[in-house]
């Protein structure tokens, strides 16, 4: 490699604190705020930022985030709540454009404005070295640590010519656009197999659709269809199969609605609790001190910790295997592939379903789906009564809810029909979410294996080759 200068973060950054906006400052709509509570792993989820006025947005504007930003959480927990570490390091994404940063973060900006530069100083920051370094200066107490302004810039790092920066950074960012890429589209996915089972299972919309058209002398099943498809007065433009999909399916529900303990439901379809549906199992935890439950392990052991960085409701690995000595200490052993977890407690209601099999502690509710349900119609019921779900957890120290108090749940079961054709959509939109989300683990683990190789000098891009290029294609 040719010679590259070691230099400290304060000579090629500017830098700028977040303001401290007070709990009366925020309304329900105008200027949003990014808060550290806000940081993803590596961005910011849009999805819960408070807001300010704009007459406040613009008084301080010298806080306003920009794509690329870099920004770090200079207090937080120690490294044993990693979701929330001091000296979390993120970067602005499109959708946080424009927003204003709240206290207890710092945003970066490299000097000469260069974007390459930005986003080549992004992934020197995102090394498990930056990481390691803030936190060693870190104090505080037991709870909270915090790090200062003078030991983040005192970090020395190595920096290469600008040619070197410019094409590290545009290699490791085409791995990340791709990944970001995968879950705007794992987003969508989820975001339609929602959107199906609120309108045929919570909204009953079909059956609605077919209840006015009978009441106004029109056709049931083609109202039906134009409910399914999203269609109003196209249905004429439907190719063939399409249509006659649309029509096998809109023929699936009833024209008719009728009482049970939960209102008004589609004749034919079933009043039921989840214990009677689903085999709902615990987990435990093997001792800790006897190696021969963990040490060469190989089978996978959740924890909710697994679950809580997940973007993609789809468990594809765990951080921690166990033995199958030590799988033996746990009564409901392996569980299989599309088992659904729920986490019952340190919080309640973190989603997932499984594509490996694996053991889980005792910190989940698991429901098996060995009967009628299938498991993508479990996973969305699960998601949508989790406000009943979180009402019936107790406790002093945290919200926990028991197998007891979650078996006795009421949940509507279609008919065989129906389940049939929802399982079988549903289940196409979920192997594409998992397949998306695995093919972005192995960019991740091939990013992160490069990182420090790449910005040590160890390897060149230089005069990669072929396959090497490929990985970011």
């Amino acid at each position: 490699m040719s010679e590259w200068e070691e230099i400290s973060l304060s000579e090629v950054v500017s830098h700028q604190k977040g303001f401290a906006f007070k709990s009366e400052d925020y309304q329900k709509a105008g200027i949003p705020v990014v808060r550290v509570s806000n940081f993803t792993s590596d961005s910011v989820d849009v999805s819960d930022l408070y807001f300010v006025s704009e007459d406040m947005g613009n008084e301080n504007k010298n806080v306003e985030l920009r794509m690329d930003d870099i920004v770090i959480a200079t207090v937080g927990s120690w490294p044993s709540n990693p979701a929330s570490i001091v000296g979390k390091t993120i970067r602005v994404p499109q959708s946080a454009n424009g927003t204003l940063l709240n206290q207890n973060a710092v945003r970066l900006r490299v000097k000469d404005s260069n974007p390459d530069d930005q986003i080549f100083l992004y992934y020197v920051l995102k090394r498990p070295e930056f990481t390691n370094y803030l936190v060693s200066t870190a104090q505080g107490s037991a709870n909270q640590a915090s790090i200062t302004l003078k030991d983040i810039f005192n970090y020395h790092f190595e920096w290469p010519e600008k040619k070197e920066r410019k094409v590290i950074g545009e290699f490791l960012n085409a791995i990340d656009k791709k990944i970001e890429l995968n879950r705007q589209i794992n987003q969508t996915l989820e975001q339609i197999v929602r959107a199906i089972f609120k309108s045929w299972f919570v909204d009953f919309e079909p059956v609605k659709a077919k209840i006015a058209a009978k009441q106004n002398g029109q056709d049931p099943d083609r109202a039906a269809m134009r409910t399914i498809s999203g269609k109003t007065d196209q249905l004429d433009q439907l190719s063939p199969d399409q249509r006659q999909q649309f029509t096998t399916t809109a023929a699936l529900f009833p024209d008719e609605l009728v009482d049970s303990e939960l209102g008004k439901i589609p004749k034919g379809w079933a009043l039921s609790i989840i214990g009677d549906e689903v085999d709902v199992v615990g987990g435990g935890t093997p001792s800790t001190k006897n190696g021969k439950f963990w040490e060469g392990g190989e089978i996978s052991w959740a924890t909710p910790k697994d679950l809580s960085g997940l973007q993609e409701k789809i468990l594809l690995q765990t951080e921690k295997k166990i033995t199958e000595k030590g799988l033996v200490k746990i009564s409901s052993g392996l569980l299989p592939v599309d088992t659904v977890l729920m986490s019952s407690r340190a919080p309640v209601g973190y989603l997932a379903q499984t594509k490996i099999p694996v053991a889980i502690n005792q910190g989940y509710i698991a429901m098996k789906c060995n009967g009628r349900l299938p498991p993508e119609y479990v996973l969305l019921w699960a998601d949508s009564v989790m406000d009943e779900i979180k009402q019936r957890a107790t406790g002093s120290t945290f919200a926990e809810i028991s197998k007891k108090s979650f078996r006795p749940i009421s949940i509507i079961v279609p008919n065989d029909n129906i389940l049939s054709e929802f399982e079988k959509q549903s289940k196409i939109i979920f192997t594409k979410i998992a397949e998306s989300t695995s093919e972005s683990m192995i960019l991740s683990e091939i990013r992160n294996s490069l990182l420090p190789k790449l910005l040590s000098g160890e390897i060149s891009l230089n005069d990669p080759q072929p396959s090497f290029k490929a990985i970011a294609c």
